[in-house]
């Protein structure tokens, strides 16, 4: 059994040296245990510290392509390299190193196919009450959309099956850890929780570079996990809202018009009339997007069995 243990890095040489550091070359259960960094289109020295402290395998960016697609082509690197489970874990070493064994256990024991991390949210210090918010928020948004009981959906701590790595496939260009989750609901994956420690803070998060920034990045990203993950519900939920509206302005006005001297406010006839037939063609878009999703999904699990096939053939 191989584990190699995946870290995407963007310009981190000032912190990766104590990330790897703190990286196991044993783990129960793994007979070969390999490190391999993802360089995100680096400007300092992070492939230089890598090496020096004995990473096996570099992914190379040309350019910076996002965290999402650099977790993405570590997983593929993985699989091409062997592994039998992935670890992926962050360069500012803010997950404890020492909680690898608990968080693969669950994949060896045959209980699951992913693992995540779950953080003390409330414990972490340097985390403002409203990222603690939002970060219980998003965790819900997954929960509702994948029908899993992930505590702490945005953990980046985590372990996956080769057979799951083949599966997973990422639209989000800024983050993995939601879709992730929601693609092994949707999928039947077994997924579970583990709870993790953390290490102190090394240096402020990428992701969050002002708390208006990361208020606006986590509503657009929770609607987007709606609408590409349950389009139907989504669009159908705004369409019969329209429609409801429309009809009870219509009634009024209906029963107005019956029952007294209503010439005027016809105002409210044209609104009504306006909500009914824009519901109307916002539910029939629910049916469309969930078409296409239906459609997403096919493309999904071709491509996995692709890779598998892949797989058999070496």
């Amino acid at each position: 059994m191989k584990l190699i243990i995946q870290i995407p890095c963007y310009n981190e040489a000032a912190t990766l040296g104590i990330a790897l550091a703190a990286l196991p070359r044993q783990v129960p259960g793994f007979d070969q245990v390999e490190w391999l960094i993802i360089d995100d289109g680096c400007t300092d020295n992070t492939v230089e510290v890598a090496l020096a402290h004995g990473v096996d395998h570099v992914v190379r960016h040309t350019t910076n392509q996002g965290l999402a697609r650099g977790f993405m082509n570590g997983l593929q690197a993985c699989l091409e390299h062997g592994a039998d489970v992935i670890v992926n874990t962050d360069a500012d070493n803010q997950y404890n190193a020492d909680d690898i064994p608990a968080l693969t256990r669950p994949i060896l024991d045959g209980k699951a196919d992913i693992v995540v991390g779950a953080r003390p949210i409330e414990a972490i210090e340097h985390f403002s009450p409203v990222k603690k918010l939002l970060q219980k928020l998003g965790s819900w948004v997954v929960r509702v959309a994948s029908k899993t009981n992930i505590p702490d959906a945005p953990s980046g701590f985590r372990a996956m099956s080769r057979s799951a790595a083949r599966r997973l496939a990422v639209f989000s260009d800024y983050t993995y850890t939601l879709e992730t989750i929601i693609q092994a609901g949707q999928k039947n994956m077994a997924i579970t929780s583990v709870p993790i420690r953390v290490n102190g803070d090394l240096r402020p998060s990428r992701l969050v570079k002002s708390i208006s920034s990361y208020i606006r990045r986590s509503i657009i990203t929770i609607i987007r996990v709606f609408v590409i993950y349950r389009p139907f519900r989504f669009f159908a939920s705004i369409g019969l809202t329209l429609f409801a509206l429309g009809f009870l302005i219509g009634l009024r006005f209906l029963y107005k018009w019956l029952t007294e001297d209503y010439d005027g406010h016809v105002q409210s006839l044209i609104l009504a009339s306006s909500l009914l037939i824009m519901g109307f063609h916002t539910i029939l878009i629910a049916f469309v997007a969930d078409l296409l999703s239906a459609n997403r999904k096919l493309m999904e699990e071709v491509r996995a069995l692709t890779l598998e096939n892949r797989d058999q053939k070496r």
